[in-house]
């Protein structure tokens, strides 16, 4: 059960993350080598665990943009794969936090690290992994990509806390909830992306445009997460719809479908969201309310506006491959939906 959320034909057309991934394969698999090294523990626990994040896939499109975001201001050194393993590392940290705080099962159709191995394991572990990070980051000298990077580890916390203060709270309002993705997953994509000019030793503006590029792809990247969680594409790509709607997750086409509702409509998410009294027929209840209120499309048309203000913010580089690559990777991630 499901919709497929429309998204513009120019957006969909020929969207792609291939120019970005041709790009950085080289680079990647330094990362991807470093990353396996600074895995490795004589704790047992840890690269068995680590192994198993790493193994679950993604796209690991944030250390790429480190890599790309370098490339396109000119640098030739190494520094800049030391930098996308760490946040690489502070990604993979932050997931297994996640799935403990929001008690989760299933990432990317495997079971979670805490379903298998517990909560104090998957915590523990993260914070290791964040701690590689951090001694990562020290290799490359640069004190101002350090302190980007160390900012963003707070952040993230601090939207971690958020979230849970208003988890299950229907009441939640857009700019709450957008202040939320911002700190959680926002704030280490603009991380990823600035200290590329950074390790290049660019101006403050090019810093700037790139910390705006990378900020506006996260938010729009996690509303387009938000709504293929409710969409027919999400089964499309073997992924199960719903998760987090069983979780409880108040995430924007909850938000609006709870503010666009009449009083029935609203009594329904509460029991669903706030009590967690889900029913057989609840998703697809709650699917049908988002059809009916346009919060797909809305949630939808708020992510091409992020990713509006992120090309925008790349429009004083020169034209370059990498450039290009890392527009369609705009393109790409917003019309991941369609």
């Amino acid at each position: 059960m499901g919709v497929v959320v429309p998204l513009s034909a120019a957006e969909a057309k020929d969207a792609s993350l291939s120019p970005l991934l041709d790009l950085v394969a080289n680079d990647m698999e330094k990362v991807n080598a470093q990353i396996l090294s600074h895995a490795q523990s004589h704790v047992e626990l840890i690269p068995e665990l680590a192994q198993h994040l790493i193994d679950s896939g993604g796209k690991r499109l944030r250390p790429m943009l480190t890599i790309a975001a370098a490339r396109m201001c000119g640098y030739d050194g190494n520094h800049h794969v030391d930098l996308a393993t760490a946040v690489e590392f502070m990604h993979t940290a932050t997931l297994l936090h996640d799935d403990v705080v929001d008690e989760s099962d299933l990432r990317r159709g495997r079971r979670t690290a805490r379903l298998i191995w517990g909560n104090q394991a998957s915590v523990l572990v993260g914070d290791y992994l964040l701690g590689q990070a951090f001694r990562i980051m020290v290799t490359t000298g640069s004190l101002a990509a350090l302190k980007v990077l160390a900012d963003a580890a707070a952040v993230i916390a601090e939207g971690e806390v958020m979230q849970l203060a208003a988890a299950h709270n229907t009441s939640t309002t857009e700019d709450a909830y957008l202040k939320v993705i911002n700190a959680k997953t926002a704030a280490l994509f603009s991380a990823a992306a600035e200290v590329g000019a950074i390790i290049a030793g660019r101006n403050e503006a090019e810093r700037e445009a790139l910390e705006s590029y990378g900020r506006n792809l996260g938010v729009a990247f996690q509303l387009v997460d938000d709504a293929l969680d409710y969409s027919g594409k999400q089964a499309q790509l073997g992924k199960s719809v719903g998760d987090d709607f069983r979780e409880g997750k108040i995430t924007l086409p909850v938000v609006l479908s709870y503010r666009r509702g009449d009083t029935e409509q609203r009594k329904f998410w509460k029991r669903v969201m706030e009590e967690g009294d889900q029913r057989d027929g609840d998703l697809e209840r709650a699917i049908a309310l988002m059809a009916q209120h346009g919060a797909l499309e809305a949630t939808a048309e708020r992510a091409r506006h992020y990713g509006a203000i992120a090309r925008d913010a790349m429009e004083i580089f020169p034209q370059s491959r990498y450039k290009s690559a890392l527009v369609d990777a705009i393109r790409f991630s917003v019309a991941r939906a369609h």
